[in-house]
C-alpha cells in the first residue's frame, strides 16, 4: 500500500532512511560516517517536511514502513523531481520501489509535470538498473559533490510524464 507520509511516521522513516543508507553505501561512504548519521536530527528533518506539506508517499506493508519516496518541483524550472526512494534492503525485489516510483510519478504529472528528473550515485549499479528498467533514461548532467568526506559523482535521470507508459504491474522490477 502506498499512502501520504504522517507526522507520526518520522522516527520510522528515519530509521529505514540511516539503515538504507548504512547498507546501500557500506564501502562508498566511510564507516565511521555512516555509523554516525543521527537518528533524531533525520527524525526531526522528516517532521518539517511533513508537517510543512512536503510529497513524501511511503510504502506500507502489514503495518510496516517499507520504503518511501520524496518528490515535488525540481530547481530546474519544469521538471518535477523525485530527490530521493529507498526501501529497506531486506524488502528489495518485493514490488515496493516499483510501486513508489509509479506513484511518484503519476503525483509528479498530476501536478502538472510533463518530465521529471533523479539522481543517483554513478557507482550505485543496482538502483540504475532498477530505473532503466522502469523507462527512466540517463541524461547528460553529472555533479559532483562531497558527503562524509567523500567526492561522488551522480548522475541525472529523465522521464517523461506525459502519457505514462510502465512496465507490467505483475512482473515488478527489483527496488534499489
Amino acid at each position: 500500500m502506498i499512502r501520504p507520509a504522517r507526522v507520526s511516521d518520522a522516527a520510522e522513516l528515519s530509521s529505514l532512511h540511516i539503515a538504507t543508507w548504512q547498507h546501500t553505501y557500506r564501502g562508498i561512504f566511510p564507516d565511521v560516517f555512516l555509523a554516525g548519521l543521527d537518528i533524531e536530527m533525520r527524525t526531526s528533518w522528516f517532521t518539517h517536511q511533513i508537517e510543512s506539506g512536503s510529497i513524501i508517499l511511503v510504502a506500507e506493508d502489514e503495518g510496516d514502513l517499507t520504503g518511501f519516496a520524496f518528490l515535488g518541483e525540481s530547481v530546474d524550472d519544469g521538471w518535477g523531481e523525485v530527490f530521493a526512494i529507498y526501501v529497506r534492503p531486506g524488502e528489495w525485489g518485493k514490488g515496493h520501489g516499483f510501486e513508489l516510483l509509479g506513484e511518484a510519478e503519476r503525483k509528479l504529472s498530476a501536478a502538472g509535470f510533463d518530465k521529471a528528473l533523479l539522481w543517483v550515485l554513478e557507482s550505485n549499479a543496482r538502483a540504475r538498473s532498477f530505473y532503466e528498467r522502469q523507462e527512466w533514461t540517463l541524461g547528460k548532467p553529472l555533479r559532483i559533490e562531497e558527503i562524509g568526506g567523500v567526492q561522488i559523482t551522480e548522475v541525472r535521470y529523465e522521464r517523461i510524464l506525459r502519457g505514462l507508459r510502465r512496465p507490467s504491474p505483475g512482473r515488478p522490477a527489483r527496488s534499489p
